[in-house]
């Protein structure tokens, strides 16, 4: 199975040594790192390339969305099983990369599994500020009641997927603040996700982008993100069939037409294709049908949402709370 270890860096020369070495001791087969250059102005390029980890250059910043689609593309390319972003800053231990693996092979029919710092009963590990903590809390009880599952560490980036997460990501990933809609993303396209308890570490170096006095701000914005995100299109398991039921029917008239062809040597292409393209008409409506399934299922979950939105009200009042106590 070939593992793709994404890592986003922007200037990090001074701590990626130490977050390269970590990934590249892991004695799993066919793995490689690619460490994803998000336009530093540093050697952080130089200093992967020195430690033989494979150098994605971006021409200029990104942010962390664009940086790791970069990755799931490339790993999408190259025919890879699996791909698991670790962050270069040093706070995921790739140590775990091999519970993650263990976890998703597990169950064939998982497609992304998390690490959540959350789940870990000892409470050892970096758990991020108190006023953090309580945004977290906030996402988990929206995103939990969206996708009807437990959610308890929305915002963690130590997640692994499959190939057919590696596809979904290549084609569309969330950009900003990715990780709690990349959850979303997942669950409207039918792919399954859990997580399992892991132990983060505080960062290498560098602070995180969102300070104290973001926080509220963060919460607000990403709100409103996954609130926005319910409008997106989406496939429904209704659609999906209807048009594969519908590709089968095509191509079995198509080829029922190409033995009339052979048996009928005097029939002439005009009336072949016409024989072909007979099904049509009945795939159309078939999918029609699925449309209108899909619409009336969001319809669903977009009053859950609200619901959930509705509870974090009154949590974002507390998030600000904190972030002035802990000013003072």
């Amino acid at each position: 199975m070939k593992v793709s270890v994404v890592m986003p860096v922007r200037d990090g020369e001074r701590f990626l040594v130490e977050a390269v070495e970590s990934v590249l001791e892991q004695t799993l087969a066919d793995l490689e790192l690619v460490v994803v250059d998000d336009g530093s102005t540093d050697r952080t390029a130089g200093v992967a390339a020195d430690r033989e980890a494979h150098v994605l250059r971006l021409p200029f910043n990104l942010g962390i969305g664009g940086a790791m689609q970069s990755g799931y593309i490339y790993a999408r390319e190259h025919g890879y099983d699996v791909a698991v972003q670790v962050d270069g800053d040093g706070q995921h231990d790739p140590r775990h990369i091999h519970s993650l693996l263990a976890r998703l092979r597990e169950d064939p029919e998982l497609n992304m599994v998390t690490g959540s710092r959350f789940l870990d009963t000892a409470g050892e590990g970096y758990r991020s500020s108190a006023a953090r903590r309580i945004g977290i809390r906030v996402f988990s009880t929206v995103v939990s009641r969206i996708t009807g599952q437990r959610v308890t560490d929305p915002t963690s980036g130590f997640r692994m997927t499959d190939r057919h997460g590696i596809e979904l990501f290549a084609r569309d990933y969330p950009h900003d603040y990715p990780e709690v809609e990349a959850i979303l993303l997942m669950h409207a396209h039918r792919l399954r996700s859990c997580e399992i308890p892991v132990v983060m570490r505080p960062r290498l170096t560098g602070r995180s982008a969102i300070s104290s006095t973001q926080s509220v701000y963060y919460m607000v914005k990403v709100l409103l993100a996954i609130f926005v995100a319910l409008f997106r299109a989406r496939p429904s398991s209704a659609a999906v069939e209807t048009v594969d039921a519908a590709d089968a029917a095509d191509a079995a008239d198509a080829a029922h037409a190409a033995d009339g062809v052979e048996a009928a040597n005097g029939v002439e292409a005009g009336e072949d294709a016409a024989a072909a393209a007979a099904a049509g008409p009945t795939g159309a409506a078939r999918v029609s049908e699925g449309v209108g399934a899909t619409d009336r299922g969001r319809g669903g979950e977009m009053a859950e949402a609200r619901d959930a939105v509705a509870e974090a009200r009154d949590a974002v009042a507390e998030v600000g709370d904190a972030v002035v106590e802990g000013d003072r």
